[in-house]
């Protein structure tokens, strides 16, 4: 066996410290201190008698050598794991862990998940909101809902889609009132507010296709990093933002929220599903996209 297998655990720590390109994200995901990773690097530069990493800023950047290793330690690790999970796969019952966006958990995913549970009560869901993206081959997530076209989330990740629907924008009944919104130029005249989670559909692409020019150094702007945040600051009157019917669908029909305009922006929000069709939890991952689709499904016919 070539004795330079001995270097595995720190190919372990440099694939984590160049695939996130930082040693603290890579001590984090490791579960160890950044010098922990700062040393093991440095062991494996020195056992191969070359430097992996450079810095640039806060960021350590992979060197041509390092950028070499990387590539081909990916793939190596790719089929190692996908050997372990073809060994161990786990049953359908158990626990599956989900990542989203936040609010695509509080205002989609959450009401509709005791749906879930009464189908498959031995399929406890753990929900994590985030706005960055999640590591789903080498980290503790099962399945990942993004926003985005063409999004990828990684090598050999599987992605499935959701659905996907027009942007609008929505505001209090009380502003819509008050300002007699007759025009879509009128909305100049309110806060926009935009912000992390709406960074794909933007009030420049919306006001371009309601025949509206819009001098952004004059417009007032409010920025929320959620569209959660979003909502309640028009709910509470404080201007207008853009959003989607599934999101804010219930607001609108308890007449908490209004369309003043009917002019939906496409392409608008797609969401997709991502997970790793190796994962020994394939079957679990399986039964959890299966009923995502059927619910996509049921609220399509509902609109």
């Amino acid at each position: 066996m070539d004795n330079r297998l001995r270097w595995l655990a720190g190919l372990r720590y440099f694939e984590v410290a160049a695939r996130l390109s930082s040693y603290s994200k890579a001590a984090h995901e490791l579960c160890v201190s950044q010098a922990a990773v700062s040393q093991k690097i440095r062991q494996l530069e020195e056992g191969l008698n070359c430097k992996l990493f450079a810095r640039q800023g806060r960021e350590m950047v992979l060197t041509a050598k390092g950028q070499t290793l990387f590539e081909q330690v990916t793939r190596g690790f790719s089929h190692i794991v996908s050997g372990l999970n073809a060994i161990q796969a786990e049953p359908l019952e158990g626990m599956l862990a989900v990542n989203t966006t936040p609010s695509f958990a509080s205002r989609w995913l959450m009401p509709r998940l005791w749906k879930f549970t009464m189908q498959h009560p031995g399929i406890p869901i753990r929900v994590y909101s985030t706005t960055d993206d999640p590591v789903i081959r080498y980290g503790h997530i099962d399945v990942a809902i993004r926003q985005g076209y063409d999004k990828q989330l990684g090598e050999g990740i599987l992605s499935t889609f959701l659905y996907e629907e027009p942007v609008y924008p929505i505001c209090s009944p009380e502003l819509a009132a008050s300002l007699s919104l007759q025009h879509p130029e009128q909305l100049l005249n309110c806060w926009l507010i935009h912000g992390v989670e709406t960074r794909n559909f933007t009030w420049r692409k919306w006001f371009e296709l309601a025949g509206v020019n819009m001098a952004e150094d004059k417009v007032q702007w409010m920025e929320v990093s959620t569209f959660d945040m979003g909502l309640s600051a028009v709910m509470a009157g404080h201007g207008v933002c853009l959003g989607t019917e599934s999101l804010a669908g219930d607001f609108i029909e308890r007449g908490l929220l209004v369309k003043p305009f009917d002019i939906g922006m496409t392409p608008g929000v797609r969401y997709t599903l991502h997970s790793d069709p190796t994962s020994p939890r394939a079957e679990r991952i399986a039964a959890f996209t299966d009923w995502l689709q059927q619910e996509v499904g049921r609220h399509e016919k509902a609109r």
